[in-house]
């Protein structure tokens, strides 16, 4: 059970990384003030490498094989099963 909260902890830290990036993103195109676009530009080059670290957390343990799409379609319909064996 570790192996799946491990999983599912670092796959939700890896999907809200990703939102960050996405939303200071969007916050950098609609700021008009210079130093306002500075501190979210350093703020979205954290949230790079934070995701760049996550991902190879994952990727080295095997746990989002993101190069092999037959073994993530696998793993898919697998965490899709596990979830609807909790639900019922």
């Amino acid at each position: 059970m570790p192996d799946v909260v491990n999983k599912f902890a670092a796959g939700s830290l890896l999907g809200t990384t990703k939102n960050a990036i996405r939303n200071t993103s969007i916050a950098i195109t609609e700021t008009s003030t210079p130093y306002v676009r500075e501190v979210l530009t350093k703020q979205l080059n954290q949230d790079i490498k934070a995701h760049a670290r996550i991902f190879n957390y994952m990727l080295s343990k095997g746990l989002y094989p993101s190069y092999n799409i037959d073994k993530v379609i696998q793993n898919d319909i697998k965490n899709a099963n596990q979830v609807l064996k909790m639900k019922g």
